[in-house]
């Protein structure tokens, strides 16, 4: 698609499409310049053949008319052309219909047995009228693997291999040979020759070796005696074959002498936890009976959380990918590569809060990707319509024609230049060509000057003036009202003839704006990525998309081809839907005192969801597959046809009918729900799906409109999302492409639609990744949680506290949002295929913000009762300490097993333990109350963070002091419980030695809280380099520790006050 290098604006709703010169040098060229011939009859644009001509189907008159109308009109009309009159010939590649001369001499093999459906619809016509079928003898059986269905009948003899083909062609077939001498392709002539149908032939023989030839390249299946399968799951019955067809992945289990030991504590730590409330319920305290009940109630609720978070646990896995497998499988030696295409989506809204550096970064490690540059398109949403966007990312193109080589040219890791130059590494390990470090000092030198030239732009954007910003050739730019402008698409590389240096071919690189009007609920992030997903499907039309966080780069350049052993895996990647990457950080500091590498999770909880139904979506570094975000259901597995005989009685058949006629009315309305969203594979297959009705087909018309009324009005994207391995109409024009670009991205074209409801990013959280995971694992779909020992993706991550704290707020905001919602996973999907395991760990990704509540009791706790001198727990007997040892030491214990097979230091276990707090008390609280107002109360709240300078150099950031009243709840527990302990030792030292053991546990439950809470001390009060404060206030606090004690104990006056006796003098 060549837009001459200009942006194209639009709105669809006000009829708007204006092509916008990005140079003063360029030309305004009108939109029918861009145009194609248009056929006659559908008003489609016409297809060009593979000579790069206009497909031409009367050769008298030349009248204007596509592939498909040609090919119905042969089939089912008069087979004349509408013009001339003349009888259409039939043109190579089409099938035959009755007239036509068998020896035309236009005949061809792979067409000479195409028998297709008489009631095949234009728009399928279209998608597959350049592909053939291999001819199939009528009552044979075909093991095929089809995208919809699963034919477990197929013999270990017979098996059938499927290769996925590049996008937009559809999977061919290999049948193996069935000897049938009684089974004919088709009825021939009796009267007729063999020799005019060509079989005997010299030729005819040697095109058949030919074929088979190919066909063996292709489907070649080693059969090896013995047991042929390889592990159990997915990975099970698969043929051994030589290296290029072996598995792409495999699973790797957890070694048992580590993971059954974590199975029997558990189930041990549950046998602990009854016992304990046993105890606990039974020993009421009478003279703290509030104290005590409440401690019971929240500690019940602890164990809920502990269930909940636990269980999904059970079955973690790790996984393995054979690169080499996956070059071997689908890049041969001489051939275009077969690998699918991608489309990476990239989402940024304010070029000032998210700087425009750092996503330049991100698009150049896109580009540099180690992927066939003509497989990968890059789309960058700014939602925030900033020129200052737009100008980077012009820049950040121009850069690339240089950057792109010299990554490839060398290997370079990571192929982000900011990381790659600023990392303190041995840049020329394994490295031997001469010219590499003349060549890496010059592109160090141009990312210099490509850093200054993006720094003056953020310099020049920090004002703006007041007539708006205008574009180079004078013209406004269209963003100027961030609330109220039009779409806007911009085509930087790719298909417009930007070659890199070395005159090599570039990923496309798009600029994309979507539309905004004042009245109009945009949803942020998520309405985002699902224009992104339309503009890309009008486009490119990739089977698979990835997105990232704009400060999030491709660490590993092989990260797609990871991401691609599990979807292109023949045997299990029909069934996964998207591939998740851990998130790893850059510029934490070593201790990582706020939990920021969020290790447990990604490499515990990830891990323990791996093994069930696959991990949860956590927003960026994920590979999806198209048509499972579009909401189709996940391809079904037929099962085995159970035996039957003809040796049981009529009456007794007869009540087996009756038992198989009840089931299948139970189990009507749940095939009849999921009919709606099957796999379209052609338009005119869909049932009608209503009960009582005969197998009446639909017509092409009311299928058209059932797929408008769910993917909107635009029909080039209806045709797109059918396709099952993506591609494009090689008939649509670039000037159709851009208006249904254009009004893809308009504001009102979700209206009355399904996007946001079954379909994409889904709506009604902040956190729409949870939410749209959880949709496609409740429509029987898996994940997968790929580990590569380089990690594919790094990011930054805020690691001050109260930057850190706002952050787990928007978490938990979404998380109450989606438990106050109807796709709540308590009472939502049941029904479908989520498995219940995996529904607990949704369950315990939106519930646990309600902890929040009995945490912050549970810690105000230990301070009330050192203040008031009770206790939630009676006098410990020698079975009550039994019981808190067993439970204190099986919590130690399941941590340790969980740090051994989870990889995990016990730095990175106890920061996370540590954190859980520290939120819990603050962020998840005021979470919690934000989101019922929200919710219920439709009133929006918001924190504001103030900041105040800090010290340059390494880690500043993590020193600076920004005041949030999210800082209020943990300070006023440290502060209760200081305050506490002080009266504790005080009372303690004061009563004598008799009041020193109750005291123990007393204090005990203190310092657990405080420990917890440091590093929000240190937040609060350290800094880098500067020990003498913290000093400072700890020497505050033991003088008034000292203090008090002086004030309570008074060595000059006894316990019990002064004591007076007579001295036996009479003083009068």
């Amino acid at each position: 698609m060549n837009t001459g290098g200009r942006l194209i604006a639009g709105s669809h709703n006000r009829n708007e499409f204006v092509l916008i010169n990005a140079d003063e040098s360029a030309r305004i060229r009108s939109v029918e310049e861009l145009s194609g011939q248009t056929c006659q009859i559908c008003g489609d644009e016409i297809e060009l053949g593979v000579d790069g001509e206009s497909f031409v189907a009367c050769n008298e008159c030349a009248f204007p008319v596509c592939r498909p109308c040609y090919e119905y009109e042969r089939r089912e009309g008069n087979q004349s052309c509408p013009q001339c009159k003349t009888r259409y010939k039939r043109i190579k590649g089409s099938p035959r219909v009755e007239g036509d001369e068998e020896d035309d001499g236009m005949d061809d093999l792979d067409f000479e047995f195409d028998y297709r459906s008489g009631l095949e619809s234009d728009t399928f016509s279209r998608r597959n009228a350049e592909f053939d079928l291999a001819s199939v003898p009528p009552g044979s059986q075909i093991p095929l693997l089809t995208y919809g269905e699963e034919d477990v009948e197929i013999s270990s003899e017979s098996h059938a291999l499927i290769v996925s083909p590049s996008p937009g062609h559809v999977n061919r077939y290999h049948q193996p040979h069935i000897a049938d001498p009684a089974a004919h392709p088709r009825p021939m002539v009796p009267q007729k020759d063999l020799a005019v149908y060509g079989y005997g032939s010299v030729a005819w023989k040697d095109r058949m070796e030919e074929w088979k030839r190919k066909q063996n390249e292709k489907f070649q299946v080693v059969k090896h005696d013995g047991d042929s399968s390889i592990g159990d799951g997915d990975d099970a019955e698969i043929p051994m074959m030589d290296e290029g067809r072996q598995p792409l992945s495999r699973k790797v289990p957890i070694k048992s002498s580590k993971i059954n030991p974590y199975r029997m504590l558990i189930v041990l730590r549950l046998v602990i936890l009854g016992l304990f409330f046993h105890y606990r319920i039974l020993h009421p305290v009478n003279d703290a009976y509030a104290l005590w009940l409440i401690s019971v109630i929240c500690e019940i609720w602890f164990a809920v959380s502990w269930v909940l978070d636990q269980f999904p646990k059970w079955y973690p896995i790790e996984r393995e990918t054979y690169l080499d497998r996956l070059s071997l499988r689908y890049e041969k030696e001489g051939k275009p590569s077969e690998l699918a295409a991608v489309d990476v989506f990239v989402s940024t809204v304010d070029p000032l809060k998210e700087p425009p550096l750092i996503t330049a970064n991100t698009v150049l490690s896109i580009l540099a990707v180690d992927y066939p540059v003509d497989r990968v398109a890059c789309y960058v949403s700014d939602d925030g319509a900033a020129m200052l966007t737009f100008e980077a990312l012009s820049e950040t193109a121009e850069f690339a024609r240089k950057w792109v080589p010299f990554c490839k040219k060398y290997a370079i890791e990571p192929r982000a230049p900011e990381w790659y130059f600023c990392h303190k590494m041995d840049y020329l390990k394994n490295k031997v060509h001469p010219a590499f470090v003349r060549e890496r000092r010059a592109m160090k030198r141009d990312y210099e000057e490509f850093k200054v030239k993006i720094n003056a732009l953020v310099a020049t954007a920090q004002k703006v003036p007041e007539e708006g910003w205008t574009m180079q050739d004078g013209t406004p730019w269209p963003g100027n009202n961030v609330r109220d402008h039009p779409g806007m698409i911009q085509v930087f590389l790719g298909n417009n003839g930007v070659r890199d240096v070395e005159n090599n071919e570039l990923p496309r690189l798009v600029y994309v704006s979507r539309e905004k009007r004042p009245g109009f609920d945009h949803h942020k992030k998520a309405g985002a990525m699902n224009s992104l997903i339309r503009v890309s499907g009008v486009l490119s039309n990739a089977p698979y998309l990835l997105n990232v966080d704009c400060d999030h780069y491709i660490n590993n350049s092989k990260a797609l081809r990871e991401a691609m052993c599990f979807m292109m895996d023949p045997q299990s990647g029909k069934k996964i839907c998207y591939v998740q990457f851990p998130q790893r950080f850059d510029g934490i500091d070593k201790s990582d005192r706020y939990s920021n590498r969020n290790v447990v999770f990604f490499d515990i909880n990830m891990k323990g969801l791996d093994g069930l139904q696959g991990p949860i979506y956590v927003g960026t570094g994920c590979v999806f597959r198209r048509q499972a975000l579009y909401g189709y259901d996940a391809p079904k597995k037929k099962k085995s046809p159970r035996m039957t005989c003809n040796c049981w009685p009529k009456w007794c058949l007869f009540c087996c009918g009756l038992r198989k006629n009840r089931k299948t009315k139970t189990t009507d309305k749940k095939k009849k729900n999921r009919e709606a969203s099957k796999q379209i594979h052609a338009l005119e297959n869909i049932e009608e799906g209503s009960k009582g009705t005969n197998n009446e087909v639909k017509s092409p018309e009311a299928t058209q409109l059932k797929l408008e009324k769910k993917f909107g009005q635009s029909p080039v994207f209806v045709a797109s999302a059918v396709m099952e391995n993506g591609g494009l109409a090689r008939n649509a024009s670039p000037a159709s492409l851009l208006r249904e670009a254009i009004q893809v991205i308009s504001c009102g074209y979700e209206d009355k639609t399904e996007w946001g409801k079954e379909i994409g990013w889904i709506y009604g959280s902040v956190t729409e990744d949870i939410l749209t995971g959880f949709k496609m694992h409740s429509h029987g779909w898996r994940s997968v949680y790929c580990t590569p020992k380089i990690p594919a993706f790094k990011g930054s991550a805020p690691i001050n506290l109260s930057d850190r704290l706002h952050q787990v707020l928007r978490w938990a905001l979404g998380s109450v949002e989606i438990f106050l919602s109807r796709h709540c996973p308590i009472w939502y999907g049941y029904g479908g295929g989520l498995k219940w395991l995996e529904r607990l760990s949704y369950i315990n990704s939106v519930v646990y913000p309600w902890t929040s509540i009995p945490l912050l009791v549970y810690c105000s706790l230990p301070a009330i009762c050192l203040l008031t001198g009770k206790f939630i727990v009676p006098e410990i007997s020698n079975y009550a300490s039994i019981l808190f040892m067993a439970l204190f030491g099986s919590i130690a214990v399941t941590g340790i097993l969980e740090m051994q097979w989870g990889k995990v230091g016990i730095d990175d276990w106890w920061r996370n333990e540590q954190f859980w707090v520290i939120g819990g008390v603050s962020a998840h609280l005021f979470a919690l109350f934000q989101g019922l107002l929200k919710v219920l109360a439709g009133v929006d709240t918001n924190f504001t963070v103030t900041s105040k300078a800090a010290d340059d150099g390494e880690f500043s950031d993590l020193y600076i002091f920004k005041w949030t009243s999210l800082l209020i709840p943990p300070t006023t527990l440290l502060i209760i419980n200081v305050i506490g302990v002080i009266v504790g030792i005080s009372d303690a030292i004061s009563n004598g030695y008799d009041s020193w053991g109750p005291l123990f546990g007393r204090l005990f439950f203190a310092f657990w809280v405080i420990l917890h809470l440091y590093p929000f001390l240190k937040g609060l009060l350290g800094k880098q380099n500067r020990m003498p404060t913290i000093i400072l206030v700890w020497s505050i606090l033991l003088a008034s520790i000292l203090t008090l004690l002086w004030v309570r104990v008074n060595p000059f006056v006894a316990k019990g006050g002064p004591i007076l006796e007579i001295c036996g003098l009479d003083c009068l």
